[in-house]
């Protein structure tokens, strides 16, 4: 390679968003992303649609992201792509685009693990953690907590056994009557609401694991009983209804890392994943980080959600460390940390 610079081109394509950035010497440089409106009407990510729109955005996102660097594709040293986990369709699309323009350039593959990629986001911006650290990921399909031993070591220490914490965000807004995605109504409404004013059962789970789909069950035979009473229960309590519920859901979160911190005697936190932009969850965060000495690390928003960015600094890594994929390599809907 010589002294040459390592540019990299990187596609992100697991779920609903299609992203393509490049990162040359370890420096993001960019991060497109087209984010799919399709779904809205529909109360939830459509698989099929979703492949459809990464096919018709993925051409124009990562002809931006190659202009806007300023680099020749010419220049590129590797292709990276997600691998998964996430949608068989929408990955498919992702993969088969980056083979294909890797095969015209000439240039090694590298995949990436959809989840590993969510921690790594962290190294994209100052201030960057010190390893060991505990990764708290939470999103749409994930709940994860990840001991992070160095770039590519990590060791996932517990997780949701059923729902991901952006699954009971979800659903339990559904269940209010709430438009999706329906996690950020519920921050918006729980900010003036009290928290204290409904109680919800904490399911406690063995270890570090954690479960989510008994809070849904428990919300929807509350709601059952109190519309019963007074049809407008819902209108009338919405604020204390969604504060309550947030209140309960952050609680459970922080039990396990609390635990988590403890056990492995780690003082550094790191939160990645969509939820983690939810504003309940990072004033907790920050309060018990004050109250426990622990140092919080909380990326940028635009890197907490599904990006390439993220995906371009893994990609960084593996590259150094020679480690990259084969022709024949194909998507992994479920594929493990």
């Amino acid at each position: 390679m010589g002294n040459k610079d390592i540019s990299i081109l990187a596609i992100e394509s697991s779920c609903d968003e299609t992203s393509a950035s490049i990162i040359v010497n370890g420096k993001v440089l960019n991060n497109i992303v087209a984010t799919q409106s399709v779904h809205e009407k529909y109360g939830g990510v459509v698989p099929e649609l979703a492949s459809r729109a990464h096919q018709e955005n993925l051409v124009p996102v990562v002809q931006e992201a190659i202009f806007s660097s300023g680099i020749d594709k010419r220049d590129i040293s590797a292709v990276a792509f997600t691998r998964g986990p996430g949608l068989m369709g929408s990955l498919l699309v992702g993969v088969s685009f980056a083979k294909a323009f890797a095969f015209g350039l000439g240039v090694p593959l590298i995949e990436i693990n959809h989840m590993q990629a969510h921690v790594l986001a962290h190294f994209i911006e100052d201030p960057k953690p010190d390893f060991p650290f505990i990764c708290l990921t939470v999103s749409g399909g994930h709940t994860q907590l990840v001991l992070v031993r160095d770039f590519l070591d990590m060791e996932v220490i517990g997780e949701t056994r059923d729902d991901a914490v952006g699954e009971a965000f979800d659903k339990t807004a559904k269940l209010l009557g709430l438009p999706y995605p329906g996690g950020p109504v519920i921050d918006k409404f729980a900010k003036n609401g009290n928290p204290k004013a409904f109680k919800f059962p904490i399911t406690r789970m063995p270890g570090l694991d954690y479960s989510f789909s008994g809070i849904k069950t428990a919300v929807l035979y509350f709601l059952r009983d109190e519309l019963v009473k007074n049809p407008k229960f819902i209108d009338e309590n919405i604020e204390d209804l969604c504060a309550s519920i947030q209140y309960s859901l952050i609680k459970m979160l922080m039990i396990k890392l609390e635990k988590a911190l403890e056990e492995y005697q780690i003082k550094s936190v790191a939160i990645a994943g969509g939820v983690s932009a939810n504003s309940g969850l990072r004033s907790t965060l920050e309060r018990m980080a004050r109250k426990n000495g622990w140092k919080l690390f909380v990326p940028s928003f635009e890197y907490c959600t599904d990006n390439a960015g993220m995906i371009a600094m893994a990609a960084h890594y593996k590259y150094l460390q020679g480690e990259f994929s084969t022709m024949d390599v194909a998507p992994i809907a479920k594929m493990k940390l």
